[in-house]
């Protein structure tokens, strides 16, 4: 969906445990999109709180958190689940998935979604452990708990509730997912 630079939108975490994969690219140019592995280094942090803003692959600003009622664990690392992955963890084939999602999303508003770039995964909880492995865990945030970002241009966002019923990432499961925009 399209936000204006300046709108806000709301992700509301209406079960408390539902990941939210989020994507934002340059509405007047597809190839400048939200960039984790740009924003880690803008931030200098694995994982955004309110006033930061992420990056474009163009180091550009596109998105700002104005606010997070969660307890603020978000991943930036992982990326968004496809077929391949579940093929990896032994799920059924054509399980539903981030990556077809996006394409998806995009495709309805007649954009050839070729590449997937790394979403920031809202309320997703990946701990990195002293030994320098990463694990899934369960999300910490409480049912209604929201994260409102704003658009920094005139930008495309793209929500996917996460299918991933084969780990913890979800908790007991997939559930629904609400939003706002706000003007």
């Amino acid at each position: 969906m399209p936000l204006a630079k300046g709108q806000r939108i709301t992700i509301v975490n209406r079960f408390g445990s539902q990941v939210v994969d989020t994507w934002a690219f340059n509405e007047a140019d597809i190839d400048e999109f939200m960039s984790m592995e740009h924003s880690r280094a803008a931030m200098l942090k694995l994982s955004p709180a309110v006033g930061d803003t992420l990056v474009t692959n163009r180091r550009r600003p596109i998105i700002t958190v104005v606010e997070d009622t969660t307890p603020g664990i978000h991943d930036t690392l992982i990326a968004a689940c496809d077929r391949y992955r579940y093929q990896q963890l032994g799920g059924r084939d054509g399980h539903e998935n981030c990556t077809d999602n996006l394409a998806a999303a995009l495709g309805a508003l007649g954009i050839d979604g070729a590449v997937t770039p790394s979403p920031l995964n809202l309320f997703m909880n990946v701990e990195a452990t002293s030994d320098g492995r990463i694990a899934f865990r369960a999300p910490v945030s409480a049912p209604g708990q929201y994260v409102t970002l704003r658009a920094e241009m005139d930008l495309i966002i793209a929500l996917s509730a996460c299918p991933q019923d084969l780990l913890p990432v979800n908790g007991e499961g997939p559930t629904d997912v609400d939003f706002i925009v706000q003007i």
